[in-house]
């Protein structure tokens, strides 16, 4: 089986931002393993000067998901300088169906890497934590998808702004942070950090463990979004998501065309 073929085929997609078929109903017999270095192979063709890799992000960090979807562990996608959002406005243009979940950012000075990493020495490795955004957007039909399509498809990674103020990883008790987030002035979702494995730097603990399987590790300035607080939600032109977190101000994303 050819996987940079697929890889090619997927991020023709996510460039073009229009829909394809799940790779597993046409490829037999893909594994997770395989998902994973179809999507090394497909970030690595857009990575070039000045679009990066900044960071990871981590998906199914839900415990009720996971089972929902008969896994035992989260799974992870890759960040690269061209999804930050410098301001908060979000254009429709590149996307296809884009959804807003609510996150917590854990921001590194130190690297972080192999198979025995505890919550303690994620603290010690983070220079700060910051509220954010993330915006998914699948390239499959109709957003839906296995487990091996959306590693393949980058976690569905499209998008992500972070708040201007960062905070010290000791301020506050991250699981217990709530959120907020309304559309168009109208509550639609809450939460709060223990929705992420119970809390967010299990999630950056977890991403670390996964990734030294492939002989990768979290470098020191990278961003790691650790995962949605609460449902994501869809957006189209003309609405505006505003996500309040306690006692750390509100993040506001208003769509273009």
């Amino acid at each position: 089986m050819d996987l940079e073929q697929i890889a090619s085929e997927i991020t023709s997609h996510q460039q073009s931002a229009t829909e394809m078929e799940k790779i597993t109903l046409r490829y037999d017999g893909l594994t997770v393993e395989d998902a994973y270095e179809i999507q090394r192979l497909s970030v690595a063709s857009m990575i070039r000067p000045g679009n990066s890799l900044v960071g990871w992000k981590m998906g199914l960090t839900s415990k009720a998901k996971q089972q929902s979807v008969g896994v035992n562990e989260a799974l992870y996608g890759r960040l690269l300088a061209s999804m930050e959002l410098a301001q908060p406005e979000l254009s429709l243009k590149g996307l296809i169906h884009p959804r807003v979940e609510p996150e917590i950012a854990f921001v590194l000075k130190h690297r972080l890497e192999g198979p025995r990493v505890t919550p303690r020495d994620v603290w010690l490795a983070t220079e700060c934590v910051m509220p954010a955004v993330e915006v998914i957007d699948s390239r499959y039909k109709n957003f839906s998808f296995t487990l091996v399509d959306v590693v393949a498809d980058n976690a569905s990674s499209a998008k992500f702004l972070v708040a201007d103020q960062a905070y010290s990883p000791y301020q506050f008790r991250w699981d217990e942070v709530g959120v907020v987030m309304k559309k168009n002035g109208e509550v639609v979702q809450t939460g709060a950090g223990a929705a992420v494995l119970g809390h967010p730097v299990r999630s950056v603990v977890e991403l670390v463990h996964m990734l030294h399987r492939t002989g990768h590790a979290l470098e020191a300035g990278m961003v790691v979004l650790t995962g949605a607080i609460t449902e994501a939600i869809h957006v189209y032109e003309g609405d505006t998501v505003s996500v309040e977190f306690d006692e750390m101000g509100e993040i506001r994303l208003d769509v273009r065309p």
